[in-house]
């Protein structure tokens, strides 16, 4: 296996939560541990950046921070500038997030490097025509564009671009957890992601007059950052919910996975917002997976590729509450069968597998 020097401008990060920063951490994580040189130019979002020299200072590849400024113009220059800085030192490129597309092909018509462009889906269904224009016209000059699912391809399929392979996102439970089988005569519900009509919780809540009606004594829970909070309080007060809904806001990655073990079923309804939101995958779905915890999500996005229908979980339309009530009897009534199909399915999915696909794009001359 050849060393390569790859420079990765992301739009996300951690500590700061996102779909994208996971995904580039991890990607960056494997192919450093897997004997490829790594720099990770990204922004530091806390104010005084405390909270990204801590995390910094415990990973294995260079991480470069750009500093987000009062003015956006100035934080835009400032990413090019360092882009600039450090391409010329790395032969390949991987851009991941709306801007770094833009940004790396901006690069390619200043030096002769391996472009290769990470494409999630909400980036490609940008709000306003002139963005989508540029994106489309940056994926253009891109050597290899690889998608996180197929749905996420399909978004792509009009530009006729010459190299689109799908790879999917992978994911790494960072401590040891035993999955749990289910004890509790009451479905235990819960979704791990942004509180936001992406990721559709409020779908879940208006199933739920449904759902008493057949378990008078289910609970939804809703983990992650409540940027929708009030309005999903109101939804569930309004439906007369209110009692089987518990909100835990953003948690620790311990915590998540003691909720995650309490519960049976992972649900993710979420649907495509006006300003183009899309779910481009599911990662959170195969985390869950991975614990024993079957899955109910929605057809027509990313979801498609980390459901195995009727095997780790079931597929159905966003927002069919009669759909959602026959999906969770068809799962508690085969628990044990759906629970192993979930953690199989998981294994799928694991970084150590991922990873390979991308290292085989980087030494493929």
């Amino acid at each position: 296996m050849s060393l390569n020097n790859i420079l990765i401008l992301t739009a996300e990060f951690p500590p700061q939560p996102g779909g994208i920063g996971n995904h580039a951490f991890h990607l960056a994580r494997e192919l450093q541990k897997n004997n490829q040189k790594v720099t990770v130019v990204c922004d530091a979002r806390s104010r005084k950046g405390k909270k990204e020299v801590a995390f910094d200072a415990t990973v294995i590849f260079k991480v470069v921070r750009i500093s987000r400024k009062n003015l956006k113009l100035i934080t835009y220059f400032k990413r090019v500038q360092t882009a600039f800085k450090y391409v010329r030192n790395n032969n390949t490129i991987i851009a991941s997030g709306k801007f770094s597309l833009w940004l790396a092909a901006f690069l390619s018509l200043f030096y002769k490097k391996k472009y290769i462009a990470v494409i999630h889906g909400s980036e490609l269904q940008l709000y306003g025509g002139f963005y989508r224009k540029v994106t489309n016209a940056s994926l253009k000059r891109f050597h290899k564009v690889i998608a996180v699912s197929k749905y996420t391809k399909s978004l792509v399929s009009h530009l006729n671009l010459k190299e689109v392979q799908v790879i999917p996102n992978g994911f790494s439970l960072e401590k040891i957890v035993f999955p749990k089988q289910k004890q509790t005569p009451a479905p235990v519900l819960i979704t791990v992601g942004n509180v936001s009509q992406r990721k559709g919780q409020h779908n879940v809540i208006n199933a739920l007059p449904t759902l008493l009606q057949e378990y008078p004594d289910i609970k939804y829970h809703i983990v992650g950052i409540p940027t929708d909070k009030e309005k999903l309080q109101k939804l569930a007060l309004n439906l007369n919910v209110e009692k089987a809904v518990i909100f835990h806001g953003s948690v620790s990655e311990a915590k998540k996975i003691e909720l995650l073990q309490k519960a049976d079923v992972f649900v993710m309804l979420s649907e495509r917002t006006k300003k183009g939101d899309v779910e481009g995958f599911g990662i959170a779905i195969l985390e869950a997976n991975s614990l024993g915890i079957p899955a109910i999500g929605t057809k027509g996005c990313g979801i498609e590729d980390a459901i195995k229908d009727e095997y780790s979980g079931k597929l159905i339309g966003n927002n069919n509450q009669i759909e959602c009530k026959y999906a969770l009897k068809e799962i508690l009534n085969n628990y044990e069968v759906y629970s192993e199909g979930a953690k199989m399915w998981s294994h799928n999915f694991t970084w150590d597998k991922v990873i390979q696909s991308y290292l085989v794009i980087l030494n493929d001359d």
